[in-house]
């Protein structure tokens, strides 16, 4: 973790987030190594036992509705599957409302169409398996590490980093995307939080359960869609955020406030990355993906840990 740090503490100084979060997995033995950096001022102190929960943002949806099919893929119709992958058709967003959100969303015909990234894709998911009486929440328990949870159910006064703001107070512990928030219930497209230990063993404890990353691996191999299973591939190994070195059928997920899963199925190697960048504006995170690059090309130097 030496050269990791080393990154960190060139460019974390000059960015807007203040709390990181970076996992190293190793699939193949089926251990981690992480760590936490906090930026106080210009210092930055890093801690080998994470404490902070992070919102996951958008890589609640590879955690809820891809982690759902792995477990169950019967109760996946034809129809879940386009929503899965993001190629149903449905609006990519929209500002829901609390009162009728589920009719909005189970108002739009799905049918094949071109990939288009959308979160009322996954909440689609979530209401087709609802209506087969398939409760989510209670399928990925199961797999979820103890410190990766619902927004809802953080214990008061767990750490959290600071996400902007909410009713004009600073938020910590409250769910970033305004969609998870106006729904104030468990859904699929945003909505978890973590330590980043937590979601190391919780990526493991998936491909034990599941061996989910041969599948996409395989998967990936047949076509040139985007996503697999609700994963997102690597288009280009030489841009990706993923970091230069990783292999061709590399696959992973991005979240709004600032994190990223990424993992090399060749290499059997993944890495995540955590923050709160949204502490202070969302619409500039080129500094987060310059550090995104380059910790993503020293763990793929790595090829095991």
């Amino acid at each position: 973790m030496n050269q990791i740090k080393k990154i960190i503490n060139l460019l974390m100084p000059s960015e807007n987030y203040d709390a990181l979060g970076v996992g190293i997995i190793d699939f193949k033995k089926m251990t981690f190594t992480a760590l936490e950096a906090n930026q106080f001022e210009s210092n930055i102190k890093f801690k080998t036992e994470p404490s902070l929960y992070f919102d996951l943002a958008s890589l609640t949806k590879p955690l809820v509705n891809s982690l759902s099919y792995f477990l169950a893929p019967e109760n996946f119709d034809q129809q879940s599957l386009l929503c899965l992958n993001h190629r149903g058709g449905l609006p990519a967003w929209g500002l829901l409302s609390s009162i009728d959100w589920r009719n909005q969303i189970n108002s739009y015909s799905v049918a094949e169409s071109p990939t288009l990234y959308s979160d009322f894709s996954a909440l689609r998911v979530l209401l087709n398996l609802e209506k087969k009486s398939i409760n989510q929440k209670s399928l990925c328990q199961s797999v979820w590490d103890k410190e990766t949870m619902f927004w809802k159910d953080l214990p008061k006064h767990f750490p959290t980093p600071q996400y902007g703001y909410k009713n004009g107070l600073p938020n910590y512990g409250k769910v970033h995307d305004p969609n998870a928030w106006v729904i104030n219930d468990f859904c699929s497209h945003a909505g978890l939080f973590s330590t980043v230990d937590g979601l190391c063993r919780t990526l493991i404890n998936y491909h034990d359960k599941t061996d989910f990353i041969p599948k996409v691996k395989a998967d990936l191999q047949k076509h040139r869609n985007r996503f697999s299973f609700g994963w997102d591939r690597v288009e280009n190994p030489l841009t990706s955020l993923a970091g230069i070195g990783c292999g061709p059928q590399t696959f992973g997920h991005l979240g709004f406030t600032g994190t990223s899963i990424w993992i090399d199925p060749d290499m059997m190697l993944g890495h995540v990355i955590l923050s709160n960048a949204t502490k202070y504006y969302w619409y500039d995170k080129s500094g987060l993906n310059d550090l995104r690059r380059a910790l993503g090309e020293e763990v793929w130097k790595l090829k095991e840990l």
